[in-house]
């Protein structure tokens, strides 16, 4: 009765706003595919396959690039971002067992379901109701991978909790980045679930580039916001006054639309600076921008040292495992509470407060260099090979 009463409050929902639905393609661009294939079935694929694949952004396709790649039967893989499809597209459209498609808003799902699912695999927190529930009537194993629950999205969750018991039902199983999250599952009335870490550390790390590798020693800003770049460049400058010869600070801002302003941060210092864009590195300089997207892995594999962004502001940090990689010393601020499942792979990193990082880099090089964990990885390879691959 509750599936009824759901499918029918999403038939209301979709007939009231259909009159934005089909107007907003026309206004907003990124919304010109996604909208008319998921709202419309436009251009949308024939929904056949053994397993059904739902993840949402770019970051969630790319972390299931590991798991495609070993798997040999007919695969719907279905996004409902623009990015998400683009990058779906980019890594998987050669492969002959994988349809790519845009998911269905819920009402359409329940004729759409493949009558010979065998397995629906959803990451994260794509928790559609309808999509879970006709899998599970046509006799497929229902799995939530990568699970989590943020610290910012939770209490919403609590509001609905009558809603999620529901939906919970129709899970056969959840496999969770960090025991946090687990605890936060259970608590919205969750079934099993197994602790496994973040799936985003199987995948390969290649760098695309050889880069030359600096004759000093090679410092890297990454990933910056806002504030940020402030805040590192003077406790560079503090730290390494009288050594300015010897070192040489990268600078990457995350947001490509931050590359003027933080430019304009990095003269006012009346440095030896240049933009990567117009000199490719010239090691002669105290401070280079990187204004270039696309090649944070390749200047990773040539530091010495990385101070990771996100972390010294309230945004959760970002991915450790790629410094760690290389072996570089890891440096990072408090606020690591996205990332934490990630960094509980890696050994030798050093959390400081803002207040501390002059202190830290004067102390650079007594760091212990980073590594990733690989009975962690080894760990989580075999939970995957048992209830996804298998």
């Amino acid at each position: 009765m509750f599936a009824f009463v759901y499918w029918v409050a999403c038939l209301l929902l979709y007939i009231i706003a259909l009159p934005i639905l089909l107007i907003l393609p026309f206004l907003k661009a990124k919304y010109k595919d996604s909208l008319k294939a998921r709202f419309f079935l436009y251009k949308n694929t024939k929904f056949s396959g053994e397993v059904w694949i739902h993840a949402c952004s770019l970051g969630e396709i790319n972390s299931l690039q590991i798991i495609l790649q070993n798997m040999s039967c007919q695969i719907i893989l279905s996004t409902i971002t623009n990015t998400g499809f683009k990058r779906a597209k980019e890594l998987f459209s050669t492969y002959d067992n994988i349809k790519i498609c845009y998911l269905p808003f819920e009402i359409f799902l329940p004729f759409l379901m493949p009558r010979n699912l065998k397995k629906l695999v959803v990451l994260e927190a794509e928790l559609w109701y309808i999509l879970f529930y006709t899998a599970k009537i046509r006799g497929a194993k229902t799995i939530l991978l990568n699970a989590r629950i943020s610290n910012k999205s939770y209490p919403k969750y609590k509001k609905t909790t009558f809603f999620y018991k529901f939906l919970f039902k129709q899970i056969d199983l959840i496999l969770c980045q960090q025991d946090e999250d687990k605890d936060r599952l259970q608590s919205l009335g969750a079934g099993e679930i197994i602790t496994i870490g973040n799936i985003k550390a199987l995948n390969k790390i290649k760098i695309s580039k050889n880069l030359q590798k600096p004759p000093k020693t090679l410092l890297i800003a990454a990933s910056t916001h806002n504030s940020e770049e402030k805040l590192i460049i003077e406790c560079f400058l503090e730290s390494f006054r009288d050594k300015l010869d010897s070192i040489c600070l990268l600078v990457i801002p995350r947001h490509p639309e931050r590359f003027s302003e933080v430019w304009n941060l990095i003269l006012s210092y009346n440095l030896k600076c240049q933009k990567f864009s117009a000199d490719g590195l010239n090691y002669d300089n105290n401070i280079i921008l990187i204004d270039v997207l696309g090649e944070l892995i390749n200047f990773y594999s040539i530091a010495d040292c990385v101070i990771l962004g996100g972390s010294f502001v309230r945004l959760g940090g970002h991915n450790p495992l790629e410094c760690a990689f290389f072996n570089t010393k890891l440096i990072s601020g408090i606020h690591i509470f996205n990332q934490l499942s990630l960094f509980s792979l890696v050994d030798g990193y050093k959390i400081v407060k803002s207040t501390e990082l002059t202190d830290t880099l004067k102390n650079m090089q007594s760091l212990p260099n980073s590594k990733i964990i690989d009975t962690k990885l080894a760990f989580m390879q075999g939970f995957i090979k048992k209830y996804i691959l298998e």
